[in-house]
C-alpha cells in the first residue's frame, strides 16, 4: 500500500506538471479560453433573461455582441483621445524631458563612475545599437497577436453563451457527482465572478479619474492618458497600483521643478491608490473574496510566469473559483483556509 501510494503521489506530481507544460506551451489557445470564459460569466444573466421573454439564442447573442462592440468603441475612443492630447502637445515638453533625462542619466554616471566620451551623447552612446526597423516589427507582431487572441477570445465567448460548450455540464462531469451541487458552485462561481469585475471596474475607473484630476491640479501633461493607464494597471491586483504610481511619478519629476510640489503630487496620487485600493475595495468586496496577501503574491508569480500579462490580470479571479470549488470538498478545507488566511485552518 505504501509503494502504491508513493507511485499515486509521483503520478500526480508528473500529470500536473504535464499540464503546466501545456498550458504555457498552448497559452495562445488557453488564454482567449479562459477570457472567453469569464466574459460569458458577465453575460450569462443576461441570456436567461433572455431566455425567459422567448427571443431566439441567435437574437440574444448578437445583443451581447453589440454590447461588448460598444465596450470596445467606447475604450477605442478614449484611446484615440489620449493619443491625440499626446501628439498635439508642444514640442517644448519633449525638449525639456530629454534636458531632464540626461541631466539624470549624467548624475547617475557620475555617482556609478561610468566614463563616457564628451563628445558623444547620451541618446547616441546608450541607444546606439538600436533601430527604427527593430522597433517596428516587434510592435507588428504584438498587433498580430493582439487580433488574433481578440478574435479567438469573441469565437470561444459565443461557443459558450450559445451552448455549445456548457461549463456547467462539464463541472457536474469532472468535479462534481450531483447535479446540485454543481448548479450550486457554478452560481457562485458566476456571482462571484460579476461581483469582483463590477466592483473592480468602479474601483479602477475611479482611481483612473483620481489620476487625471491630480495631474490638471498640479500641471502634469497628458491626465487622459495618465488616467487611462491607471484604469487599465488597477485590473493587476497590487502589482499594477504600483506600477501607475511609479511610471507617473518619474514622469512628473520632468515637470514638475520643485521638489516639495513633486513629493505632494506623488503623495496625492499615492492617497487616490490606497483610498480606491486598499480602503475601499475591500469593503465592496467584502468577505467574498477573503484571499490572503501571500496567496495574492504566489498566484500572481504564478499565473504571470504561466502566461505573462494576461496571466497576471487572470490570476485573481482563478484563484476565486478554485478557492470555490475547494470550499465544497471537506477534505480540502485546510488547503481553502489556508488560501483565506482563516485561523480555524
Amino acid at each position: 500500500m505504501k509503494d502504491l501510494k508513493t507511485t499515486n503521489l509521483l503520478l500526480f506530481i508528473i500529470v500536473i506538471t504535464l499540464i503546466l507544460f501545456l498550458m504555457k506551451t498552448l497559452s495562445f489557445i488557453f488564454i482567449p479560453l479562459v477570457l472567453a470564459m469569464f466574459i460569458a460569466l458577465l453575460f450569462l444573466p443576461l441570456m436567461r433573461w433572455f431566455a425567459k421573454r422567448k427571443l431566439p439564442k441567435t437574437l440574444a447573442i448578437i445583443s451581447v455582441l453589440l454590447i461588448i462592440a460598444g465596450v470596445f468603441k467606447v475604450g477605442s475612443e478614449l484611446i484615440q483621445l489620449s493619443s491625440n492630447e499626446i501628439l498635439g502637445s508642444q514640442s517644448s515638453f519633449f525638449e525639456k524631458a530629454e534636458t531632464k533625462i540626461v541631466d539624470l542619466v549624467v548624475m547617475m554616471e557620475n555617482a556609478l563612475g561610468i566614463e563616457r566620451h564628451e563628445n558623444t551623447s547620451v541618446l547616441k552612446h546608450y541607444f546606439k545599437g538600436s533601430s527604427v526597423t527593430g522597433k517596428i516589427v516587434p510592435s507588428l507582431d504584438f498587433l498580430g497577436n493582439l487580433v488574433s487572441r481578440t478574435l479567438m477570445t469573441l469565437f470561444f465567448a459565443i461557443l459558450l453563451l450559445a451552448g455549445s460548450i456548457n461549463v456547467e455540464k462539464l463541472l457536474n462531469s469532472a468535479v462534481f457527482k450531483l447535479k446540485h451541487a454543481s448548479v450550486k458552485t457554478f452560481r457562485k462561481i458566476e456571482k462571484d465572478i460579476i461581483t469582483f469585475v463590477k466592483v473592480k471596474f468602479v474601483i479602477s475607473f475611479f482611481t483612473g479619474v483620481g489620476f487625471s484630476l491630480a495631474c490638471v491640479f498640479f500641471d502634469v501633461s497628458f491626465p487622459i492618458f495618465w488616467g487611462l493607464l491607471a484604469f487599465l494597471l488597477n485590473f493587476i491586483q497590487m502589482i499594477g497600483s504600483i506600477v501607475s504610481i511609479i511610471l507617473l511619478s518619474v514622469f512628473a519629476l520632468v515637470e514638475i521643478d520643485a521638489m516639495s510640489t513633486l513629493l505632494f503630487f506623488v503623495i496625492t496620487i499615492s492617497g487616490v491608490q490606497v483610498v480606491f485600493g486598499s480602503v475601499l475595495e475591500p469593503i465592496f468586496m467584502g468577505k467574498t473574496f477573503s484571499i490572503n496577501v501571500i496567496t495574492i503574491l504566489v498566484m500572481l508569480m504564478f499565473w504571470g510566469y504561466i502566461w505573462g500579462i494576461p496571466g497576471l490580470i487572470l490570476s485573481i479571479p482563478i484563484t476565486v473559483i478554485i478557492k470555490i470549488i475547494l470550499d465544497q470538498f471537506p477534505k480540502y478545507h485546510v488547503i481553502s483556509s489556508l488560501m483565506s488566511g482563516d485561523s480555524d485552518a
